[in-house]
């Protein structure tokens, strides 16, 4: 439902208009004049404000002026008396979407708050259209220094033809980098992804490699393997790790000699594929134990990007958070907007064992849940964190800190006062967390 601010300094028409608009199941706030609606509005967000055109101190149009320069997408209907159209025209010449004369006729009214409704839902569903497309290409959400690190090493690596081993926990996001690496890439070809732990050892020779009609009981049609179907593209082995020693071997024939033979066949096909490879195991430590070959390792790993968990990235939690709240609630045909300040706080103070999987996760499962416009701590239904918060606490707060030093260049008093301290607790803080200007 619409949240809207009603600006009006006559007192009955105010109550009249905002009792109204409260019974119509909108929720309202209203105010006697501009500049108590601005500082309102400066902290909260309003998806329409209702104005009169002449008020005491700031005009209607005044506050038009500077809700829109606060945040453009909030629309405005202007409420004027019969002798001041030509300056409601004005205010629309200047952003508002509509106006209204007085004496106010209520089902118009309601008419176009019905309209102002539709516009906003169609933006934010335009809105998640694109993000899932940028998404499903390869878009990486990141607002954490690693991840942006991380990105501009996918860009410098993703033109050439090297391949590449994401390494990582699982659920960090291995696949998505490995998407935008091919997005990239400048390849015309697919983007090819296998996952060598979630096939039996029996069929995922098969699959790879494809085969012939008859080569085995079964194989009643010649099928391509994907790494013929990611010729002119690229092939996305994930869980390289759990390769038997057999195909292993034939792997690494593949990468040497560029060239496949399916099962049943002796006739090799020229191949020209980009190979990028994941896993979440340690590949050295197996190729020591004798579990992964050394050879193929060393041809694997000759780009390696290593993704952090996402507890060490906590700046990407709310991003992603409200990237999959988008997805989920237009998916469900819910207009949820957001989540409330307990809910966030109950979102940063999480470890996520599981990562940005189980984020996705437990998004989707509140989305579900929801009733309301907003999610709740309680929907999240994530474990109490109990002494891990203050440590988690103690995180955030030094993350903090070291943006807004890195910000104002580490000036003591710019930052104290952005932060709200005092220069000398400032000093404590930065001794306290052992930051240092450059790290």
């Amino acid at each position: 439902m619409l949240r809207i601010a009603v600006v009006e300094d006559d007192k009955s028409e105010r109550w009249i208009l905002s009792d109204f608009l409260r019974k119509k199941g909108y929720i309202v706030f209203d105010f006697e004049s501009s500049e108590e609606s601005f500082d309102f509005l400066e902290k909260n967000s309003v998806d329409v404000v209702i104005s009169d055109l002449r008020l005491p101190g700031l005009s209607g149009i005044d506050l038009l002026q500077k809700v829109k320069a606060l945040n453009p997408r909030v629309e405005f209907i202007i409420v004027t008396a019969y002798g001041d159209v030509s300056s409601a025209v004005e205010a629309m010449k200047k952003g508002a979407y509509d106006y209204l004369l007085k004496p106010l006729n209520l089902e118009e009214l309601l008419l176009k708050l019905k309209h102002v409704d539709e516009k906003l839902a169609l933006i934010r569903k335009l809105e998640q259209v694109e993000s899932e497309i940028r998404y499903s290409k390869g878009t990486i959400i990141a607002e954490s220094k690693p991840m942006k690190e991380i990105i501009e090493m996918a860009k410098e690596v993703a033109p050439t033809n090297t391949s590449v081993l994401i390494t990582g926990e699982s659920g960090t996001g291995k696949e998505v980098l490995a998407r935008f690496i091919h997005e990239h890439s400048g390849r015309i070809g697919s983007f090819v992804p296998i996952s060598c732990a979630a096939i039996p050892e029996t069929l995922l020779e098969a699959e790879l490699f494809g085969y012939e009609k008859g080569a085995f009981t079964g194989a009643v049609a010649e099928k391509p393997g994907k790494i013929e179907l990611a010729d002119g593209g690229t092939l996305f082995l994930d869980e390289v790790g759990e390769l038997s020693p057999l195909l292993q071997a034939k792997l690494l024939r593949v990468l040497e000699d560029k060239e496949v033979t399916r099962l049943g066949s002796t006739k090799t096909k020229k191949i020209n594929v980009r190979y990028l490879f994941a896993t979440n195991r340690d590949l050295e430590k197996m190729v020591k134990e004798g579990a992964f070959r050394e050879d193929l390792y060393y041809r694997i790993n000759v780009f390696h990007i290593k993704i952090p968990p996402l507890r060490e990235r906590v700046e990407d939690i709310i991003p992603l958070a409200h990237y999959f709240l988008r997805k989920f609630s237009r998916e469900l045909n819910k207009p949820i907007k957001g989540f409330t300040e307990e809910a966030q706080s109950a979102l940063l103070l999480y470890k996520w064992p599981g990562n940005v999987r189980e984020l996705q996760n437990v998004i989707e499962r509140a989305c579900v849940l929801c009733k309301g416009e907003f999610i709740t701590r309680d929907l999240l239904f994530l474990p109490q964190v109990g002494e891990s918060v203050s440590m988690r606490l103690r995180d955030v707060e030094k993350e903090h800190i070291r943006r807004v030093l890195e910000l104002v260049d580490w000036n003591l008093s710019k930052a104290s006062e952005i932060l709200g301290i005092h220069r000398n607790t400032l000093r404590l803080k930065i001794k306290e967390y052992g930051l240092e200007e450059g790290h």
